[in-house]
């Protein structure tokens, strides 16, 4: 994979929430895939995949672009993001209004699940509103699902 190829449309994004203290200090702790790019980058142009994006700017901070929802959220300590400039990561910790607060970050080597690893139950509405579930989507000859995160067309 090259450092530009980072544009998955099958990346997901995984966070569990909860809210700590009250209303006004929300604060969601999670994973988030996506690529570390420089500030200097907006989200269009991280989309697109620009390579400005993943010049090494002078003074520009290290940032996260989430793919999956086309956000940019700060990176705070820096520390464990250098040297990942354009790198696909996983990155763990607290996200806390914009900038999300570090505990580890890991280059994001695959994507989905291991050959032979059954898949998790889930349910979700087909294109025509129906609830399909792993069970409901089983057949004799084998099931294949592919999870498309957007279009824009």
């Amino acid at each position: 994979m090259t450092k530009l190829s980072w544009i998955m449309p099958w990346a997901f994004l995984f966070a569990s929430s909860h809210a700590l203290g009250g209303q006004d200090s929300l604060k969601t702790s999670g994973s988030w895939s996506g690529v570390v790019i420089n500030s200097g980058c907006t989200v269009d142009e991280a989309f697109a995949e620009a390579p400005k994006c993943t010049d090494d700017v002078r003074g520009a901070k290290l940032v996260f672009y989430a793919d999956t929802t086309r956000q940019i959220y700060d990176l705070e300590p820096q520390a464990q993001a250098v040297g990942h400039l354009g790198d696909a990561v996983t990155v763990h910790g607290v996200l806390e209004a914009n900038t999300i607060r570090v505990s580890s970050l890991e280059l994001l080597t695959s994507i989905g699940l291991p050959v032979g690893q059954k898949a998790p139950s889930f349910s979700a509405r087909d294109q025509f509103g129906r609830e399909q579930t792993l069970e409901s989507l089983k057949t004799s000859h084998g099931t294949v699902l592919l999870f498309f995160r957007s279009a824009d067309w």
